[in-house]
This record gives C-alpha cells, sequence and structure tokens, in this order.
C-alpha cells in the first residue's frame, strides 16, 4: 500500500503552529524526536504541516522518509519492508537489492535480522553521507506495534544510525503515536540526543483556538465564548474541531456552549454525535459503512457502501463535500484520491456502525476482498475476507 508511505497532506483549516515546528526543527540536532500524546492532539497534523512547510531548506533540504503503521505491521518482515520501501522513498542511494534480501532470510526458521539491519545502516551512512544535508524517518502511529522483534529492530537502528546533526548529515529518527515506545528515552534525554512533545505542549493555546475557530471556521465567536470552549476541551484539538464543526450555521452558540463540559470521553461523543445529525441520511451510511476501511477511495467506496450507486459517482461526491467541510478526513496523498478518517472519529463510526447494523458488517468486508483482490492487492484483499 503506497498510501501508507505518503506524507498526509495538511488541510486548509491548519492552525499553523511555529513554536512546536521551532522545536521540530532544533530536534533535527539529536537522535530522536519522540511526538506522544492521546489521540486527537493532532500530532500528524503537526508534522506534516512541519515536513509540507519547510522541505526546501536551502543548500541542505531535508529528506522524508514517512511511514504510516497499522496493526498488519506487527510482523518483522513486513515492518522492515515498509520501512526500507519508505526510507528508498526519500534516498534513492539506499540499495534496491536490500528488499530481496529481506525476502529470502524471510523465508529461513531461524532468521537473524541483525546482519540485514547493520547493511542497512551501512547503507544509510552511505547514502546520507554527502553535503545534501540531513534525513529524516517518520514512523507514525508506532503504538500499534506489540511485537518485540519490531521493538528490538528499531532499537538497534536508532543505537547504530548516523546521527542527523553530523557535518555531511545522517538520519534522524521520529516516532510518534499514543503510547512512549520501548526505546532508551531515559538515557538519551540525559545525553540531550532526544525531542519531546507531549499532550500539553499540544495542547491549543487561547490564541490558536482563536485562530481554528474564527480565522479558520469563520464562526465569529467573542473572546468569552472561545475561552469558554477552549477551558471545557483543555485544548483538545479533536474535541475544539468538532465542536466548530457542530456550531456552523447555528443561532444559539451560547447555548450550546453552554450545554456540554466534562471529560473528554463524554464531550467527544456528544460532539460527534451533534456532528452525525447535521449529515443527510446518505452521507450518514457512507461515513458508517466505510469505517471499515483503514484508507479508503471514491471507487473502493463506490464497491463497498450500499448508499453508492452503479455509476461511481456518489462516494466521490460525497468525499469531496466531506473535505470540503473539514469532517475529520484526512488526504493520504497530494491527488487527493487516498483518504483516511481521524483516528476517534473512525473509531465512533466503527462503533456506532456495529451497534445500528452489526449483520451488514460481512457483506462489506466481502466486497473490499473482492475489490482488493481485483486491483491485485492481495494482503488487503486477505485482510477482509
Amino acid at each position: 500500500l503506497t498510501t501508507k508511505l505518503h506524507i498526509p497532506r495538511p488541510h486548509q483549516a491548519l492552525v499553523h503552529r511555529p513554536r512546536l515546528i521551532a522545536r521540530l526543527e532544533e530536534g533535527l540536532q539529536g537522535k530522536l524526536t519522540l511526538v506522544s500524546a492521546p489521540a486527537g492532539y493532532g500530532k500528524t497534523t503537526l508534522l506534516s504541516d512541519w515536513i509540507h512547510s519547510g522541505r526546501a531548506r536551502g543548500p541542505a533540504p531535508l529528506r522524508v522518509a514517512w511511514l504510516s503503521l497499522d496493526a498488519s505491521d506487527n510482523d518483522l518482515t513486513r515492518f522492515l519492508a515498509y520501512l526500507i520501501a519508505a526510507l528508498h522513498n526519500a534516498v534513492p542511494e539506499i540499495d534496491e537489492k536490500i528488499g530481496a534480501e529481506l525476502q529470502a532470510i524471510a523465508g529461513e526458521s531461524q532468521a537473524q535480522p541483525e546482519s540485514l539491519l547493520a547493511r542497512l545502516v551501512h547503507e544509510i551512512e552511505g547514502a546520507t553521507g554527502d553535503a545534501r544535508g540531513a534525513s529524516l524517518l517518520v514512523l507514525d502511529d508506532y503504538h500499534v506495534i506489540k511485537d518485540q522483534a519490531v521493538h528490538q529492530a528499531l532499537r538497534f537502528l536508532l543505537e547504530h544510525l548516523p546521527p542527523a546533526a553530523r557535518p555531511l548529515g545522517g538520519l534522524h529518527l521520529l516516532v510518534a503515536g499514543r503510547t512512549d515506545p520501548p526505546l532508551p528515552i531515559s538515557r538519551l534525554r540525559v545525553q540531550g540526543e532526544l525531542t519531546e512533545i507531549r499532550a500539553a505542549d499540544l495542547r491549543f493555546s487561547p490564541e490558536e483556538a482563536a485562530a481554528l475557530l474564527n480565522d479558520r471556521m469563520d464562526l465569529g465567536l467573542s473572546p468569552d465564548e472561545i475561552a469558554a470552549l477552549d477551558a471545557r476541551t483543555e485544548g483538545w484539538i479533536a474535541s475544539l474541531t468538532l465542536a466548530a464543526i457542530s456550531l456552523r450555521g447555528r443561532t444559539d452558540k451560547q447555548a450550546f456552549i453552554s450545554a456540554f463540559s466534562g471529560s473528554h470521553r463524554y464531550v467527544l461523543d456528544y460532539l460527534v454525535d451533534e456532528v452525525m445529525t447535521q449529515q443527510p441520511s446518505e452521507v450518514q451510511t457512507l461515513l458508517l459503512q466505510s469505517s471499515i476501511l483503514g484508507r479508503f477511495c471514491a471507487p473502493l467506496c463506490d464497491a463497498v457502501c450500499t448508499v453508492c450507486g452503479s455509476e461511481g459517482t456518489a462516494s466521490r461526491e460525497i468525499l469531496r463535500r466531506l473535505e470540503d467541510d473539514n469532517l475529520l478526513l484526512i488526504p493520504l496523498d497530494d491527488e487527493r484520491r487516498w483518504f483516511r478518517y481521524h483516528h476517534l472519529f473512525a473509531e465512533f463510526l466503527s462503533q456506532r456502525l456495529q451497534e445500528q447494523e452489526p449483520g451488514i458488517l460481512p457483506m462489506l468486508h466481502s466486497r473490499a476482498s473482492q475489490w482488493y483482490e481485483a486491483q491485485g492487492a492481495t494482503s488487503s484483499a486477505i485482510e477482509h475476507a
């Protein structure tokens, strides 16, 4: 799936965060940057904005290898295959034969990946050791990884990679997820090799909340209303975004703002319910049924969702409308063909589908499997089957 290697595109309603981007830039001088916070704090959005707004850094552009992880990557061979593909995207000088060597050792019952990892480190050092500046490897959603062999491989790479801060360039590792990875974080912190961005850093300040609610979403809220929303959501970006979507077109904004409070979970449930009830029935159907798909495009939705007609245009129009409305839809490629939902929104939709129409799940997965098989995407076809 090449979409796993694409850097997500920032949305037009993005709030730029120069204070955090400056910290990410400074972090390139060390070995590891850790962006760790619960879902809905804008981790991927921040990284996407940083990379897309600052890739041309004068005479030494930053070359970026991006890998979006999912639960199926809890297999060392698969993980390394995607890792090598991501690195080759950013640093084409890396020998492509490493991928073939990986396939060769994958079938060995007592395969030892250390020699391959050492070879990969050697290739990275040779490919990045020039005057064109540093390279960056981003592993997004690393919290889904539970396999100890994958953790050990990443630790090996981290301990042996050429540092990005060296005069002739190197590779900097950035890990983003909801939990801290099992890496030597304390030691790197003491050595000054670690940059950390956590939930407290990612929370929207009142100024950033105002930029989202009034500048980007054009809600015309008063400073007191913005302060109330920011306080009740504690700067939690997902709930602020959902609140902004819910507030559009309302005349009773003050009543809406006063109507919810409490923990993140209850605020989110309330706001998502508000968002869903505002959508036409065909949009609600597509949202729910497409939630079985980790990543999707219009033709895939046409094949899977019952709301889509035989003309193949229904889902394309709905997806375009959802993106224009900033309904937590994240584009995964430059052409805006492939998308995913914000993780929290996807979890809500999946839960709602299982509650309302559990009997339809086998049919939806069967349709997805048949579509992927027709496209030659065997692993995805098997997963849905």
